[in-house]
């Protein structure tokens, strides 16, 4: 696949790896380097065309980030978008400027040449636009070939360098051909073969990890969630007993999670599993504390110190498997050199001390969160686990509102459970990002047989996302909301009034803390 790859240079666009995506979608690999790469550095990894993307600077003046000029003397394809669009007309002798009326959102695209990059597409296209620049003069060859009502360079190409340029974006799903023309890119103009696809890559993700492990030993966390499921499978396809996992019990895990992890990995996959119940240990440090950062940083110390001792009593084992994903290794690399804001601590075994000294392999690392479950389904995982919901490293630690005690992992826990229980047999569970309970950090009066009760409140998130990096509020139907409200307030002592999150993300996280 490294001879028939696309290399997408980061100017720091939140779309960025939506550009990473779709170009997989197309079945061709992609993948995102920093905008400020070496030529040299770039030319030796062979892309077969080069993707700049857009970003929230501007070209105009000084500050805005610049790659080298060099590049563009490759003679590889290159696609210009939105802000790279405006880096191309700079770079090569254009003009950008300030715009008198900014475009954001839907617009009409007008196409002027239906061949390269258009082919395929109609006279008129839906787009989506979001700029404050324009380019309002074209570098040498250059010409348009497609406008909107304001802009006259929407889109652009020189055909004899197969240069193009487009203001909008088409990684976006409001632009609704924008796939299409990401296909015309990189197959039609830059030649690329489909091939990358699940089944390649368990056979090279195999290869390397046998080559890389040779006869050591790998030691990886399996939590029971869908990415350290799939890592575990994986390893244990390359290397069998060479893999040791280990399942730690934290005692803030959903419903008899730890019997079905033992079941399903154990005794179906016969992988040599280690389990361990620390969960008095987690909930002892975790006694009076109610600030979530506070949770997060006691969780991932303690989880560092169990795995520390379980790791050192199986002796020597020189390699740590870790279920880094794509999204993970592109926010750690912000395109101007620094750390993105926090927002939240992650809890991840990439904490462990040095001390251990354990060579690192992450064998996901390469894959956005769709791409793991597909992965999964080629490993022949079952549906139920690879289309599980997302759940925090954290646990019920960061559902239940301030202060944990047992009694409120207890009420969660059954409350959860209804919730999952109700979406599943209804249909729904599959049509959700995410869904959960969250236990409340207040009561309420309530009347139940005559009697006043004042009892606890559990509020019902439900989300629907594509990569959880913005969410909106699941419109579950009111009769469903009733039925799961009637069960937990029933079956849930301790619950007397159940309440819905109707907060899309943005403004609001997809968790509570």
């Amino acid at each position: 696949m490294r001879d028939n790859w696309i290399a997408i240079l980061d100017f720091g666009s939140q779309y960025t790896h939506l550009i990473a995506r779709r170009i997989r979608e197309c079945g061709v690999y992609s993948e995102i380097l920093p905008y400020n790469i070496k030529p040299a550095k770039l030319m030796s990894l062979k892309p077969k065309a080069i993707i700049l993307s857009g970003g929230p600077a501007s070209v105009v003046g000084a500050s805005g980030p610049i790659c080298d000029s060099a590049v563009f003397a490759m003679g590889l394809p290159i696609l210009g978008i939105c802000y790279g669009a405006q880096l191309i007309a700079k770079v090569l002798g254009g003009k950008v400027e300030k715009a008198g009326k900014r475009e954001y959102g839907k617009a009409i695209l007008n196409i002027k040449a239906k061949k390269t990059i258009f082919e395929g597409l109609d006279r008129e296209e839906t787009v989506w636009m979001s700029h404050g620049d324009k380019i309002v003069k074209l570098p040498g060859e250059f010409k348009a070939i497609g406008a909107t009502v304001n802009t006259a360079f929407a889109a652009v190409e020189d055909k004899n360098r197969n240069i193009y340029g487009l203001q909008f974006h088409p990684e976006v799903m409001h632009t609704p051909k924008g796939k299409k023309i990401l296909r015309n890119f990189v197959r039609r103009i830059a030649g690329c073969k489909k091939n990358w696809n699940m089944r390649s890559f368990v056979k090279s993700s195999i290869e390397d990890i046998k080559k890389t492990v040779g006869e050591e030993k790998v030691l990886c966390a399996l939590s029971g969630g869908v990415d350290s499921s799939v890592l575990a499978t994986l390893l244990h396809k390359a290397i069998g007993d060479k893999l040791t996992a280990v399942f730690i019990d934290n005692g803030l895990l959903r419903k008899d999670e730890a019997l079905l992890v033992k079941k399903r990995f154990k005794k179906s996959c016969r992988m040599n599993i280690k389990t361990v119940d620390a969960g008095d240990k987690f909930l002892k440090a975790l006694r009076g504390v109610k600030d979530p950062e506070r949770k997060r940083k006691i969780i991932g110390h303690v989880f560092i110190e169990v795995f520390t001792k379980e790791a050192k009593k199986l002796g020597k084992i020189n390699f740590l498997a870790q279920g880094t994903l794509y999204p993970d290794v592109i926010e750690s690399r912000s395109a101007f050199g620094g750390p993105s804001a926090t927002i939240k601590t992650h809890h991840n075994v990439g904490g462990l001390p040095k001390k251990l000294k354990f060579k690192l392999i992450e064998p996901l690392k390469e894959l956005f969160k769709d791409e793991v479950r597909l992965l999964g389904k080629e490993l022949g995982l079952p549906n139920e686990i690879i289309y599980r919901h997302p759940f925090p490293g954290p646990g019920l630690a960061v559902r239940i509102i301030g202060v944990i005690t047992d009694k409120k992992l207890d009420i969660l826990r059954e409350a959860d459970w209804i919730l999952i229980d109700e979406l599943k047999r209804s249909g729904l569970y599959l049509d959700l990002w995410q869904a959960f309970c969250v236990l409340l950090p207040v009561k309420a009066v309530g009347v139940m047989g005559d009697e006043r009760t004042y009892e606890n409140i559990v509020a019902i998130r439900a989300v629907t996302s594509e990569d959880a990096m913005t969410a909106q509020w699941a419109k579950l139907p009111h009769e469903f909301l009733e039925r799961v409200s009637n069960r937990i307030v029933n079956e849930v002592k301790g619950v007397n009034r159940v309440v819905y999150d109707i907060s899309s993300k943005p403004p609001a996280t997809i968790e509570w803390e």
